[in-house]
């Protein structure tokens, strides 16, 4: 995968196919909830994650992709619909880093949930 389709898979919730690409000391921060260090902290919340998207049915909208070298920025939207009704709409951006062998090194998440 190009570090294009790794950023735009783990924004859209597709966690499993990045996983070859995450560097050993990978780093994921969603800015003002958590942060995940190494490869399998960032693995088991990619996991819980997934297994949340699971119970709810999700409509995932990708807005822009800015690639810059090795950082790409993700921003989009994520709705969260249970039993036909929404749950949670989720405004959000990443920005991935990558280094030379372009492996994930850090993710920065923002997410502003709809009241």
């Amino acid at each position: 995968m190009t570090q294009k389709e790794i950023a735009e898979a783990f924004s859209n919730g597709e966690f499993e196919k990045t996983f070859p690409y995450f560097s050993d000391t990978i780093l994921w921060e969603v800015v003002g909830e958590n942060k995940f260090t190494g490869r399998d902290e960032v693995i088991e919340n990619c996991i819980l994650t997934a297994d949340y998207f699971k119970t709810v049915t999700t409509h995932f909208k990708t807005l822009n992709v800015i690639t810059d070298l090795n950082r790409i920025s993700v921003n989009g939207t994520a709705e969260f619909l249970k039993d036909n009704k929404r749950v949670a709409f989720v405004s959000a951006c990443d920005v991935y880093e990558f280094d030379n062998e372009s492996l994930l090194e850090k993710i920065t998440s923002y997410c502003i949930q709809k009241k």
